[in-house]
């Protein structure tokens, strides 16, 4: 099992997304996903996605909220549960990324991009501000057969 953290940052109504292009056998591999990685041993979320941020952006997140965890269960992976998170409180210049591209995409155009089937779902309740969430994704390859949403 997998544990990891993905953190939607904010700007003028636009996500800091990463097109991941630059690993080799990458399960993201052409994808745009948010910022974010597994957890090292005996992180907490929140020691990680700090982290992960720094690491792969250069910023420094000042606040954060956690807004959903989602598992990932699939035919050809791991089981992964992540936990997501929103920050519009930052600082710092971005760096170049040795996973991929960092861009500032507007919210209206992310769903718009190759993402996951899932992380639409999710985006799209982030972007709504909804509550709390957590969700299910189960997995046949890359296409998404079934998902199970719950709000707190």
């Amino acid at each position: 099992m997998i544990l990891s953290t993905l953190c939607y940052i904010e700007k003028d109504n636009k996500y800091l997304m990463l097109h991941r292009t630059k690993k080799e056998k990458d399960i993201n591999k052409d994808k745009w996903i948010g910022i974010g990685g597994k957890f090292e041993e005996g992180e907490s979320p929140e020691e990680c996605i700090v982290r992960e941020v720094k690491e792969e952006t250069g910023l420094i997140l000042n606040s954060y909220k956690l807004r959903c965890i989602v598992t990932y269960v699939s035919t050809t992976w791991e089981t992964e549960y992540m936990y997501v998170f929103t920050s519009n409180d930052f600082k710092g210049s971005l760096i170049e990324c040795n996973e991929g591209d960092l861009a500032w995409i507007n919210k209206d155009k992310i769903t718009s991009l190759n993402t996951w089937e899932g992380d639409k779902i999710f985006i799209e309740k982030l972007q709504n501000d909804d509550i709390f969430f957590t969700v299910k994704f189960e997995y046949d390859g890359e296409k998404l057969i079934n998902y199970d949403l719950k709000e707190y």
